[in-house]
Parts: structure tokens; sequence; C-alpha cells
């Protein structure tokens, strides 16, 4: 084999390399936006049915006015944070952490009505709620392990010298707020 050859064939073999290379990442890439859309969807499902639940606990809730405006507060600040391209990942985390915990205290309040907590309407919209925030842990678990994986191959070497020459940046995890860090109190008084 003659030197042309050999450098032809090793041209040849960093061309796949480098085109291989970039395919993995584009589609790391979008299963890391994939990620974040299945988090959406199920933020769209806790959106939409969280006017139903506040429609039916008004009509048992007559003293919780405040409980109520807070929910629906919280909800369009979330909302409006997840519709904003320019929001951040942290932004868009505090306000959705913020509705986790309104809608926490809705449920905390709807303990002191026992007529709200045996309608069938609001027991459906409860058990709803649990399964989309179920939903929505488990999508964010998704993409924390897309970003793991993404932000992992493009630390790799050599992946992060062409990677870094192609503009790949890593993405942020979704990561608890401290509050919720902290263990649950339970108390029998």
């Amino acid at each position: 084999m003659t030197s042309g050859t050999i450098f032809l064939i090793i041209l040849i073999l960093l061309v796949l390399w480098l085109v291989v290379t970039y395919n993995s990442l584009i589609q790391g890439k979008n299963r890391v936006a994939e990620g974040l859309s299945d988090i959406d969807v199920q933020l769209k499902r806790r959106y939409d049915l969280i006017p139903n639940l506040v429609e039916t606990v008004k009509g048992y809730m007559t003293h919780e006015h405040d409980t109520l405006t807070q929910v629906a507060v919280a909800r369009t600040a979330a909302m409006t944070a997840n519709q904003n391209p320019k929001a951040t990942l942290a932004e868009k985390e505090a306000a959705e952490n913020q509705l986790s915990s309104t809608l926490k205290t809705l449920f905390a309040v709807s303990e002191n009505y026992p007529d709200l907590k045996a309608s069938q309407n609001f027991l459906d919209l409860q058990n709803e709620l649990t399964d989309t925030e179920n939903k929505i842990q488990a999508a964010r678990r998704f993409y924390n392990g897309m970003v793991r994986d993404f932000n992992t191959k493009l630390q790799s070497f050599p992946t992060n010298l062409y990677g870094s020459m192609l503009h790949f940046t890593p993405y942020d995890f979704f990561q608890a707020e401290a509050a919720e860090r902290q263990a649950v109190k339970v108390s029998f008084k």
C-alpha cells in the first residue's frame, strides 16, 4: 500500500467517525428536547385540571377564598414562565414548585370539609392531579437521564473536542427545591 492510500483510508475513517459522532450528539440533543417536551405535556395537563378542581372546591369552601386565589395565581405564574421562551430552567422550576406547594395547601385545607372529601368530582380530580404529578416526576426523571447521557457524551474524550467546535453545550438538570428536600412531618394530634 502506498502512503497516499493509507492517508486516504485514515481520512475516510476520520470523516466517518466525525459523522457518527455528530449524529450521536444530534440524537442526544433531540432526546433532551423530547424529555423537556414530555414535561411540558404533563404541565399542560395539570394546568387544564386545576380550574376544574378550583370550581369543584368553590362550592364547598366558602371561607377559603385566599387559598383558591393562591392556586389560581400560582397556576398563571407557572403557565407564564413555561410559555416565556426567555425564562430560564430555574425560573420555570421555581414557578412549578410554587404551584405544587399551593396545591398541597389546597388539599390540606380540604381536610376540613368532610362533604368535599366525599365528593366524587373532587376525589376524581384529586386522583387525576396526583396521577399528573407522578407523570411530571417521571418526565423530569426521563429528562434528567437524557441530560446525563448527553452531557456525559459531550464531556467524554474525544467527543468533547468535536462537540465544543460545533458549539454543543451541556444542559442543566431539573433539581428539587430546598423545601422539597426536607422530610415530611407527620403528626397524629
